[in-house]
């Protein structure tokens, strides 16, 4: 493995697992409460602002399809991050498990809304990461872990009661194992949230066209 994918793939377990614990523990009985979303969203945004610079900043299986999508990532690269954020996601739920106790099941509305909402807000994320953090005409800007981070923020708090609010397949993986979402609904992330990556994705080539090129010249150089 090449030395700068492994330091990538260091910051990537590192967010990754922050994130999620920090999912747990807010949304734990002793935990954040109503505040929950505010905790989530500014753990994300301090994550991506540390080590935005090295990886990325992705911590989301489903932003790293989105950019793979976009052609900013090698097919390599790209596996290798999917398979690190959803392994320190499990790790993090079983020490959510063993800090905060096995957490009550969220409650969910109908598979079919779980569906759109996270949809969209995961179009959204990948949306926002998109413009603010891979596009030339953003480059060397200093909002971007900020926005990603109350994209979430926002996401929680207006659909958090009708799908959990995960927008990130490797969130609900973690929720899983700590108990928060139920195992029957994992279809509903990974078809969801991937899909609204890639459906943000090819919204973003479309407005910007002149980013294809140059995203598949950056991807050809990681392969």
């Amino acid at each position: 493995m090449r030395p700068d994918l492994e330091r990538k793939l260091a910051v990537e377990f590192i967010g990754m697992f922050l994130f999620v614990f920090t999912v747990g523990m807010a949304t734990n009985k002793a935990g954040a409460g109503a505040l929950a979303p505010l905790a989530i969203g500014s753990i994300l945004m301090v994550m991506v602002f540390a080590g935005g610079h090295v990886s990325g900043g992705h911590f989301n299986p489903a932003v790293s399809a989105a950019v793979r999508l976009r052609g900013r990532m090698g097919t390599d690269e790209f596996v290798a991050y999917i398979v690190t954020q959803f392994a320190a996601a499990v790790l993090a739920g079983l020490l959510v498990r063993y800090v905060g106790g096995r957490e009550p099941h969220a409650i969910v509305a109908s598979s079919g809304k779980m569906l759109v909402v996270e949809f969209l807000f995961t179009f959204a994320l990948a949306w926002v990461v998109l413009h603010v953090a891979t596009a030339r005409g953003t480059e060397g800007n200093s909002f971007y872990g900020l926005a990603i981070g109350f994209t979430v923020v926002a996401g929680a708090l207006a659909v958090g009661g009708i799908s959990g609010g995960a927008f990130n397949p490797a969130i609900a993986l973690g929720g899983m194992v700590t108990g928060l979402f139920e195992w029957s609904n994992i279809w509903i992330y990974l078809l969801a949230d991937f899909l609204g990556a890639a459906v943000a994705a090819w919204a973003f080539l479309f407005v910007l066209p002149g980013e294809k090129e140059a995203g598949d010249i950056a991807a050809a150089t990681t392969e």
